[in-house]
């Protein structure tokens, strides 16, 4: 451990958050200013008594953290993204950015591997939409996982790799390492920053990782040009790749990549564009978090093809609340049986009789 790591693990034991450190409870830590703690406890978000003796003891926890996640923080620079020993994600600003003082945002870092089981019993999905993405997580279609901040997008994703095949290699790439997955060949690449300039790109490891033989490519997260390098994996034979993204709708969702990829390459027509995203997306599955902090997925679509110059669309499962709990609703069919079908067959995969059948109301 180098000194200057010992010197922040000093500061977090002296600081007001170590008993939200220490509490497996607390799955995030939100410091609007030294005056000012919050913290999200089983989904819930709590004002807390902690307060910090001075604005500058925050900020001299930040620039710590900074240095030990090999990045810098001043007022010409002032705002990092990295992550803590433990593998907590760590995002935080200085004045001028956020003008009323130092803020800091802690994601602890979840040693519990969530289960589908846990899934179920949280609502997150239905017992039927639950195997019909397992399903097409055997059968190698390509996932989107879309959603806002703290919708569950990577938690839903670890649990969607543990349906891959133990013999099967895995190649995660991520900007900040999340993921953690229950697989033995599984290889962790990430993007190396050195005081805040990237070093190694998300793009750079989505190219090396074509290189390391594997048969399923997982994007912890595209937000930049690495898009453009994810569609062509996924349409040059990496079948069963998966990626999250942030939008508020499956629909917004492939807006969202559409974006994404002019601003990597401006030289590919619109319409190329989407044909590449139709072309290479099989499904997308968005998450919303509910008042209560209950993380929920909303709907499952099936990406069907392109009509001109439109992606075309249809949902497979949608949370209907005339079903299941009044403040939660159920995970339903929607009575349409997705085009991709023959991709289940030929993977040996069947589904029960109407599994895809719309429930009758209640």
């Amino acid at each position: 451990m180098t000194s200057s790591r010992s010197a922040s693990n000093g500061l977090m034991l002296a600081s007001p958050l170590q008993p939200y450190l220490s509490s497996e409870a607390v799955s995030e830590i939100m410091v609007n200013s030294y005056l000012e703690v919050f913290i999200e406890m089983e989904g819930k978000m709590i004002r807390t008594d902690a307060q910090f003796r001075s604005e500058q003891e925050l900020e001299t926890l930040i620039v710590q953290m900074a240095k030990d996640c090999g990045r810098d923080v001043t007022p010409a620079q002032p705002f990092f993204d990295g992550r803590l020993p433990d593998g907590s994600r760590v995002n935080a600003t200085l004045p001028p950015m956020s003008p009323k003082g130092a803020t800091l945002t802690i994601r602890k870092f979840n040693k519990h591997i969530v289960s589908a089981k846990d899934l179920l019993q949280k609502s997150t999905w239905s017992q039927k939409a639950a195997h019909f993405l397992k399903s097409a997580v055997e059968a190698k279609m390509n996932i989107v996982v879309s959603g806002g901040t703290g919708s569950g997008k990577t938690t839903l994703l670890n649990v969607l790799s543990s349906f891959v095949h133990p013999r099967e290699r895995i190649v995660t790439i991520e900007d900040t390492l999340e993921l953690n997955l229950a697989h033995d060949n599984w290889i962790r690449l990430e993007a190396v920053y050195q005081l805040s300039t990237p070093v190694v790109s998300l793009r750079d490891c989505l190219a090396n990782s074509l290189r390391m033989r594997p048969d399923r490519i997982i994007v912890g997260e595209c937000r930049k040009d690495e898009v453009f390098e994810m569609l062509q994996a996924m349409n040059t034979g990496h079948d069963g790749s998966m990626t999250t993204i942030h939008a508020n709708s499956a629909r917004d969702a492939m807006a969202r990549m559409e974006s994404l990829v002019q601003y990597s390459t401006s030289t590919l027509p619109l319409v190329a564009i989407r044909r590449q995203i139709a072309n290479a997306i099989d499904l997308v599955v968005q998450l919303e978090r509910d008042p209560a902090g209950r993380r929920l997925i909303t709907e499952i679509i099936e990406i069907t093809g392109l009509e001109g110059d439109t992606i075309t669309s249809h949902p497979i499962f949608i949370r209907d609340m005339n079903h299941g709990e009044p403040s939660v609703g159920a995970l339903v069919s929607t009575g349409l049986v997705p085009k991709g079908i023959d991709r289940f067959t030929k993977a040996g995969i069947d589904f029960p009789p109407g599994h895809f059948s719309k429930p009758k109301p209640e």
